[in-house]
């Protein structure tokens, strides 16, 4: 077990206090960090105290404290999983050879990139959600925002580490540039367009962290088989911290379910009008939001044919997320049946690994769904919650901007263009959301457009009062 020296102004278990000049640059760094965190964070809530887990070791059984803390006083730092002994590539041309503990000159850049852009999503989605404090539904709801912001910013330091440690003077200067680019701004964006969303409500947010958080699970599972080993074991540890992210999303749209078929049987009633009436969402709402968001993760993997995902692959910088669950790792001339509008083409394997990876994704989306369906079911309501086409409204890709309906079908762009309002949320549907967002701290009590969790955290009741407001 790799403990984390907290001595250190910055925590860290790849022995920080032995490369001086790495440690100055970091700590140079730091301050501008702690700068965005305090005007791009969770806006009026840094002198609050917050239930927070914090790691103190990179061992899965128990890498993490629970304790009162103030967001900026928060240890960020530096914690990659054990090494494995004696690590091979596990797929590609250069499969059975060493992995790499530098990176090499050829796959420099491409590497940068892929951190840079991964590292881009982390103080993104901190800055989407800077708002939603101040309608929060809950205390509970409250502190697994934070919860997930915080860790979003120690993932920022996690690629940081790496542009720093081993990109030399390009690195630190993207670094510097993952802190200037903002979240929706329009000179300077952030790269990935589904990171530029606002999120202004919570059903916004559970369903970014359980759609675009589920796709960060896979660019991270892809990422922590790369033979660059300090990018796998970087990746392999966040990987702990983003199961805590799904939850929230699986466990919060799971809990507007609940709350709405309370209200439908109170009532009597599936009619939407009447149940938003009663201050509930009702379940063609919810499919809506799921719709957009859905959608919207998707593009994050990619266009169906991509030269760069074969590269990728065939050089050994990104796998396949549980790439041993596979029999050929090379996949030189193993072929794809793919759909395009054009129909089904083959397509070589190597240039279709983004397609795999979306469609295990959403396999992985399908499970919240099968929950939140038997529900609905055994409720008795014929209703079923679905997930749209994996076509529908892309805008990167083979289908981009082709008219799909979110069942697959090709329909004119006339019709599709009247009838967008059916399938994603308007801006009267997103008053609506907006309408219910009213803040609850009161411990134990909750909004009424939500249920309760089944229990609280870390063996706490939901009663805890895991925020404590100045």
């Amino acid at each position: 077990m790799a403990a984390i020296n907290y001595s250190d102004k910055i925590p860290n278990n790849v022995n920080l206090a032995n490369d001086r000049t790495l440690q100055r640059a970091l700590e140079h760094w730091q301050p501008h960090f702690l700068d965005w965190w305090q005007h791009l964070g969770p806006k009026d809530f840094q002198s609050a105290d917050v239930y927070l887990r914090t790691a103190t070791s990179v061992d899965a059984d128990g890498w993490a404290t629970y304790g009162a803390v103030k967001m900026p006083q928060y240890r960020w730092g530096i914690f990659l999983a054990d090494p494995v002994a004696e690590r091979k590539i596990g797929f590609g041309d250069n499969m059975g050879q060493p992995v790499w503990q530098q990176v090499p000159g050829e796959f420099r850049s491409t590497l940068r990139r892929l951190i840079v852009t991964q590292g881009d999503t982390e103080p993104a989605s901190v800055e989407q959600q800077r708002l939603l404090g101040h309608t929060c539904p809950s205390l509970y709801d409250l502190r697994n925002l934070f919860q997930v912001n915080v860790e979003e910013g120690r993932h920022l330091w996690a690629m940081v580490y790496l542009l720093h440690a081993y990109f030399g003077r390009d690195g630190r200067e993207e670094a510097e540039e993952l802190l200037a680019r903002h979240s929706g701004d329009a000179d300077k964006p952030r790269i990935l367009t589904t990171f530029n969303e606002p999120i202004s409500d919570w059903l916004s947010f559970y369903c970014f962290t359980y759609f675009t958080d589920r796709d960060g699970k896979y660019q991270l599972k892809s990422l922590a088989e790369s033979a660059f080993d300090p990018l796998s074991r970087t990746c392999r540890f966040m990987l702990t911290e983003e199961a805590h992210h799904m939850f929230v999303g699986e466990t919060g749209i799971g809990r507007v379910v609940k709350r709405t078929l309370e209200v439908m049987k109170e009532l009597g009633t599936e009619h939407p009008a009447r149940i938003r009436a009663a201050g509930a969402v009702d379940l063609p709402l919810l499919q809506k939001y799921l719709n957009f968001w859905c959608s919207s993760s998707l593009d994050l993997f990619g266009s169906e044919i991509s030269s760069n995902s074969a590269a990728n692959f065939a050089n050994g910088l990104k796998g396949r997320p549980d790439e041993s669950q596979y029999e050929d790792h090379v996949l030189r001339g193993a072929q794809l049946k793919l759909e395009t509008p054009e129909g089904v083409q083959d397509v070589p394997m190597l240039n279709a690994l983004n397609e795999v990876m979306r469609e295990s994704y959403l396999k992985d989306c399908e499970i919240g769904l099968k929950r939140w369906n038997r529900a609905i079911e055994r409720a008795g309501y014929a209703f079923r919650l679905s997930l749209p086409s994996p076509h529908f409204r892309r805008s990167i890709g083979s289908w981009v901007n082709v008219p799909v309906t979110p069942e697959g079908k090709i329909i004119p762009r006339e019709e599709y263009d009247k009838r967008i309002g059916e399938w994603i949320p308007t801006e009267a549907d997103r008053a609506f959301v907006r309408s219910l967002m009213q803040r609850v701290v009161e411990p134990g009590k909750m909004a009424g457009w939500v249920a309760p969790p089944e229990r609280g955290i870390n063996n706490l009741p939901v009663e805890y009062e895991y925020v404590k407001l100045s």
